[in-house]
């Protein structure tokens, strides 16, 4: 297919201090070698000095400019869920949207961070213990990611946010799809890690707009494997942390890359080649 005379794929990332997103490269590359018109663009709220509430507004400018979809990023994962005509069933069960297909006067929101951190997990933590797992945060991505770790055999996943009120949310939201109350509310992190197998850190602290970790380093044991999901930076405090005592670790590439594998086909109805974009996601860090 010529690119010139393909149809055109116009889409975009909304989100907070997205500057070192590799989504668009991402994106763009994929699209020319599937011999697409293919254009990709950051509306980032900091540099337009906006927040969560200008939603409405950038989703109708989205729509009047022909945009064929967007991806969504903190902090408006849930934010967007009012706004939305229609939800997958995969975003309605999470409660959560990353990506927002807008066809025929409508918007429907989808939920691709699961499936992306779950295809992640299986290739980087195939063998990993699945007792009890720690989570730090439960926003948007959050939701997605504890749907993936019970639907991956976590047995027990305790939630620990800042928001009490969001984690208990969230761990309701989980044991009302997960048969056996799997979930619950961490309430004492050094008791409950001390516990654990593995912990994986949802929450923004640790993006370059976020400096620090959420865990205190002392806190961290050889024993336990650690998963990210932000990748800009791609090794955070925490991940060195972690990598210092010779624990196992997942960064937050792959998350990255499988999300957009699937959010791709949705805006383009072509199936990607995802090892085509694994590669190119790794070579942009090179």
């Amino acid at each position: 297919m010529n690119p010139a005379t393909s149809p055109g794929i116009l889409a975009g990332l909304i989100g907070a201090g997205i500057q070192a997103s590799r989504t668009p490269a991402l994106h763009e590359h994929e699209g020319r070698a599937s011999g697409l018109n293919y254009l990709y663009r950051l509306i980032d709220l900091d540099s337009l000095k906006l927040d969560s509430s200008a939603l409405e507004q950038l989703l109708s400018a989205a729509e009047c400019m022909g945009f064929t979809g967007l991806n969504i990023t903190f902090p408006c994962k849930q934010a967007i869920l009012p706004l939305l005509d229609e939800l997958s069933a995969e975003a309605r069960g999470i409660g959560a949207v990353n990506t927002v297909v807008l066809k025929d006067g409508k918007r429907i929101g989808h939920n691709t961070d699961c499936l992306g951190f779950a295809e992640g997990f299986r290739r980087g933590l195939a063998d990993a213990a699945r007792g009890n797992v720690v989570q730090m945060g439960a926003g948007g991505a959050g939701a997605a990611v504890a749907h993936a770790l019970l639907a991956e055999g976590v047995e027990q996943l305790f939630v620990f946010d800042l928001e009490t009120a969001r984690a208990q949310a969230l761990v309701d939201n989980l044991n009302a799809h997960f048969r056996g109350a799997r979930a619950r509310i961490g309430h004492d992190l050094p008791s409950v890690l001390g516990d654990a197998d593995g912990l994986v850190n949802t929450t923004p602290l640790g993006m370059a707009k976020l400096p620090g970790t959420p865990v205190p380093k002392a806190l961290l044991r050889p024993e336990l494997w650690i998963a990210e999901i932000i990748y800009f930076p791609l090794q955070t405090e925490l991940l060195r942390d972690a990598r210092a005592l010779g624990c196992r670790t997942l960064d937050g590439s792959s998350m990255a890359v499988f999300q957009a594998v699937k959010a791709f086909e949705l805006f383009s109805g072509l199936k990607p080649d995802a090892a085509r974009m694994l590669e190119h996601f790794n070579n942009m860090g090179r």
